[in-house]
């Protein structure tokens, strides 16, 4: 019910990521070895649970570098889901194949830093312009979604001002609380324990931002 808003949904979690951000929760996936399930064991709990769930989230990890990822959602509509899809940005393209057959129901991009920062903070793939490609082209079409920020303690009010402008207009942006991840690399233990902001401290950031994004939540 939180993942993909409204629905009772079923989240998949993609092994292998492009980038590497010293924040990740999800740090075990990001070498794309750390599988549990088989594709197949996932397929065959979704065909049981049609018509029982409402909407699949696939999240990671990166799922637009799966080479499946349009054939398989092509799947989950056939069985009657909406589709979720959670994404670092990285690969416009593949939002432009998915846009073009309508095939997702709503997205969520992370946008992280402000562009001159993506490198420093997610790893030397990392390329903020593609990013804000992927932000334009939802823009610019009719599917619902939204960008979220994690506020990590680096970020400061004149960071997320030159985020805020970097990109369009968004019907949603989500300023979300950081966390102290459980896995980490020791190199990073310094800026991962650095202070992080309280709940009135974003509440008063979101305020301040609301003149260039309108639709900012926390």
């Amino acid at each position: 019910m939180i993942d993909f808003p409204g629905l009772v949904s079923c989240v998949l979690f993609v092994p292998g990521c492009n980038y590497s951000c010293f924040y990740c929760h999800n740090r075990s996936l990001i070498d794309g070895n750390h599988i549990i399930l088989t594709p197949q064991s996932v397929t065959d709990f979704l065909r049981k649970r049609a018509g029982l769930l409402d909407g699949v989230v696939i999240s990671g990890g990166e799922p637009t570098l799966q080479s499946d990822l349009i054939s398989y959602i092509r799947m989950l509509k056939d069985l009657g889901y909406r589709v979720k899809l959670d994404t670092n940005g990285s690969r416009p393209d593949v939002i432009k194949e998915l846009l073009k057959h309508n095939l997702c129901d709503y997205f969520a991009v992370d946008y992280k830093v402000p562009a001159e920062q993506y490198q420093r903070i997610c790893g030397q793939e990392a390329d903020a312009y593609n990013v804000i490609e992927t932000i334009r082209q939802l823009a610019e079409s009719d599917i619902p979604f939204e960008v979220r920020t994690t506020l990590i303690p680096q970020l400061k009010i004149n960071d997320l001002r030159v985020m805020a402008k970097e990109i369009p207009p968004v019907p949603r942006y989500v300023l979300n609380r950081y966390k102290i991840p459980d896995k980490y690399l020791p190199k990073d233990e310094e800026r991962i324990h650095e202070k992080p902001y309280t709940a009135d401290e974003i509440k008063a950031i979101a305020a301040q931002l609301k003149d260039l994004q309108p639709n900012i939540t926390v």
